[in-house]
């Protein structure tokens, strides 16, 4: 599977389309979802040209690596999570139902999520 630039995410980075961003490092960033399946839905990408967790994880640098999971935990924090707890969710490929060919992990909390 090629990367495509034309993806959402891909114009969300290079600022073709808008998003309000929570939170930001060198390496990834964070933005609510648009279409919200929990009060807390947030969006984490890496700001690289990755397609899945896979892709990210043999072609990343262990810099990309570190401060996109660091993102993710300044969330968890930042949302005081911690103790009340959240689900982390990302899909690949055509079986696990990816939409955007753009790795990206679903951050959802603020209710009880139900069993998976």
């Amino acid at each position: 599977m090629v990367y495509k630039d034309d993806n959402i995410f891909a114009k969300i980075l290079d600022n073709r389309l808008s998003a309000k961003i929570l939170l930001e490092n060198e390496h990834a960033i964070a933005f609510n979802d648009i279409a919200p399946q929990a009060p807390i839905h947030i969006l984490v990408i890496p700001k690289g040209k990755y397609i899945k967790y896979d892709d990210f994880i043999y072609k990343a640098s262990k810099e990309e690596i570190f401060n996109f999971f660091t993102l993710i935990n300044q969330l968890i924090k930042h949302y005081d999570l911690e103790e009340t707890g959240y689900r982390l969710i990302t899909n690949a490929g055509k079986n696990g139902n990816q939409e955007v060919p753009h790795l990206h992990f679903h951050l959802l909390a603020g209710q009880n999520l139900g069993k998976m």
